[in-house]
Formats: C-alpha cells, structure tokens, sequence
C-alpha cells in the first residue's frame, strides 16, 4: 500500500504522535485537554495518517505551539483553525478532518480497484463512478479524475 504504508516499531506502534493501533487494526487518537483530566476522544480511523492529522488539529488547537516541528503533517493544518474554539468543537474539527483522510484512501482503493477490473475485463470498459452500477454511494460523476476531498471540505467552526 504505497504512500499509506506506516513504518512501525517492533512494538507494532506507528511513527506518528497520538496514534495507536487497536488489537483489531483500527487506528485511535485521544488527547488530554491541558489544565484538566479531561481526554478528547478524536476518534477511530482506518489508516494511522487519519488518526495523526484528527491529533494534529487537537494538539495545534489545544496546546498552539510554537514550532510545528511537534507536528506529525504540518503542512496538512489548515490555516483557519481558531485558537477559541471550546474542546468539544476541537473534537468535532479533529474528528472531520481524520474522517477526511480516510474517505480518500477509500477511494483511492475504490478507483484502484476499478481501475484493474477495467484492465482485466476483455474490452468491456465501466466508468468508476457511474451512478447506475454505484448507487448507494450518492451522485458521484465521473469528470475525467479522480474524486479528490480535501481536509477543508469537512472543518466546521
């Protein structure tokens, strides 16, 4: 699986702040609210960069360091996070933007995989994202790319 392959550790852990693995492989990420007790569940995600990015946000927010370097993807924090915002709407932020990453990998799996039954099929071609063959998933439409969702797409403040 390249470009979402985690290098991990021989304990099994990723290389990424604030994530862990699951016995039965989902990625999790939970972080303490500075001053308190009190852990922010950000949520439960298939691939480690989508539990990384959901604790990225919450810590930038939370803790707004001052070097990004205690980030783990620092250039996928979106320049409008507000520093007021209470911690259940970092939850929700956070928890926005890992479901983001992970909706993508998923297409990028779905359009792959459609790519090789495309090549596998004896001149029988289909369009990824027709809506006859794909219709619980809504009215995607094939526009000559890939689908692409950004982070931004799903940060409500």
């Amino acid at each position: 699986m390249s470009g979402f392959a985690a290098e991990e550790r021989s304990s099994g852990e990723t290389k990424y702040k604030g994530v862990r693995r699951r016995r039965w492989g989902k990625w999790v990420s939970e972080i303490r609210v500075p001053g308190s007790q009190e852990r922010l569940w950000l949520g439960s995600y298939s691939t480690p960069e989508a539990a990384a990015i959901a604790h990225d946000l919450a810590f930038y927010c939370l803790r707004r360091p001052s070097s990004l370097t205690a980030l783990n993807f620092p250039s996928m924090l979106p320049p409008y996070v507000s520093p007021n915002m209470s911690p259940k709407s970092i939850q929700r932020a956070a928890s926005d933007a890992g479901m983001a990453v992970d909706a993508a990998h998923m297409i990028r799996q779905e359009t792959r995989a459609t790519e090789n039954v495309m090549s596998v099929d004896m001149g029988v071609e289909t369009e990824p994202w027709d809506n006859e063959h794909h219709s619980s998933c809504g009215s995607w439409e094939k526009q000559g790319e890939p689908l692409s969702i950004s982070v931004d797409d799903y940060l409500y403040f």
